[in-house]
């Protein structure tokens, strides 16, 4: 059976950049941004994510394609057996991310309906924060949007390549654009709106320090999902006839664009309220409505904001979904729409305690970490970052000809990519390895 590819440069390009934009581009990158000094940590994130962000990237996209099959069986087709471990990690990354991701995208459903019934219309963040808290420590409502969340994600990935993913991009990135686009500009022309963007841009280079590196690292090397291997599957669908450094500049080019959008979004509007900018998860969900509360059509502007939200996580989610999938349907040929459900129905079970350690079964903690923390530290701090590194080292010492064959760079472009892979990239992945241990 002849393997789907996408239909055109744009549908991998839209879908790519949908697996790396999700909800931590529309609230973490702007808080991480602000604690780090503004500018000067923005400076220093693209610089880190045009250089070696963008080599983990090509690595994963050139593997794809050239063993066109998923993380575990291109490691193992092209480096042999003992490489496939490398495949297994990022398999166990992404099933482990979907899990507890779904909780947080049901979130933005859970909140997408009460912008549109007006409960989240409010002018006090305590009584919004106790509106959060009372929803996320439910034992049902947020399961239940949980399931929907995962509903969604299923049914497109379930209609395949073109079908789904791609056409989900095609229609999906737009409107997050759009959608940003018209909340920026709205958030743009509050008063006082110019404090807020000196404080998201203006560089501060004293607070530059070992910490704000880690941290520009962490962001740069996650935010463009390198090292659990889904941009390795996404590279897998692609045809002989596109360039893969101009497609992987495009996906970076706008995964970036995103996160910097965001904080224009965000800053001006939490300045003009004078609201918190390090208010992190809870900017989105207890002080975002405060600002909405204030403005003209503020129930439609909160409604299109949890649109934005459900819509970014979305394009991530697919893409999880995509990567675990994709092993059992190349390795026992199995029929896309069963293995999905599957999958998605143990993402599922696998969710309910992480959305219960909200509620319930939040005294249990183990390493001082209930549920859902855990999981989300073991994927982030471990798991992602020994894929990163067992990624570069594959691709610049395994299997370098193979990449250099399917980039087809400049003799300096090439010797500075090969580099990254074989020692560069490795030890900097190794160092927010030990940082974050």
């Amino acid at each position: 059976m002849s393997r789907s590819q996408w239909s055109s440069k744009l549908g991998f390009i839209l879908a790519s950049a949908g697996a790396t934009v999700g909800l931590g581009s529309i609230w973490k990158f702007p808080y991480v941004t602000a604690m780090n000094g503004g500018g000067a940590f923005l400076l220093i994130f693209i610089l880190i994510t045009f250089t070696l962000g963008i080599a983990l990237m090509l690595a994963e996209i050139a593997i794809g394609r050239a063993a066109a099959c998923g993380a575990v069986g291109a490691f193992k087709k092209l480096g042999g057996k003992g490489w496939s471990a490398v495949g297994y990690i990022g398999v166990l990354c992404g099933l482990t991310v979907f899990s507890f991701y779904s909780v947080v995208g049901g979130w933005t459903i859970g909140y997408l309906l009460r912008a549109i019934d007006g409960r989240v219309m409010s002018n006090d963040p305590k009584a919004l924060g106790a509106l959060f808290g009372q929803y996320v420590s439910s034992p049902v409502e947020p399961i239940i949007t949980h399931a929907l969340f995962a509903l969604l994600t299923l049914i497109v990935v379930m209609s395949g390549i073109q079908k789904g993913i791609e056409r989900a991009g095609k229609i999906l990135m737009p409107a997050l654009f759009l959608l940003m686009l018209g909340l920026i500009v709205r958030s743009l022309t509050l008063p006082g709106a110019g404090t807020g963007v000196l404080a998201f841009l203006a560089p501060d280079f004293s607070k530059v320090n070992s910490k704000m590196l880690v941290d520009a690292l962490g962001l740069a090397f996650f935010s463009l999902s390198v090292g659990a291997g889904c941009m390795l599957a996404y590279g897998s669908y692609l045809g002989r006839d596109v360039k893969l450094t101009n497609a992987a500049m495009w996906v970076t080019g706008l995964t970036t664009m995103t996160s910097i959008l965001a904080g224009l979004m965000i800053f001006p509007a939490i300045t003009a309220f004078g609201l918190d900018a390090a208010a992190g998860p809870g900017l989105t969900y207890m002080t975002m409505p405060v600002v909405f509360n204030h403005l003209p059509f503020g129930q439609f502007f909160a409604t299109a904001f949890f649109a934005l939200l459900l819509v970014a996580a979305l394009t991530s989610s697919v893409s999880l979904l995509e990567l675990v999938a994709v092993y059992p349907i190349d390795e026992w040929n199995l029929p896309r729409k069963a293995t999905t459900g599957v999958i998605t129905l143990l993402v599922f079970l696998a969710g309910v305690p992480a959305s219960l350690s909200f509620g319930v079964l939040g005294e249990y903690k183990w390493f001082g970490r209930n549920v859902f923390e855990l999981m989300d530290y073991s994927a982030s701090n471990i798991l992602l970052p020994l894929g990163g590194i067992g990624t570069a080292l594959f691709a610049g010492w395994r299997i370098w000809p193979v990449i250099e064959a399917e980039l087809e760079l400049s003799p300096v472009s090439n010797w500075g990519m090969k580099w990254m892979c074989r020692v560069v990239a490795p030890a900097l992945i190794a160092l927010i390895l030990v940082y974050n241990l």
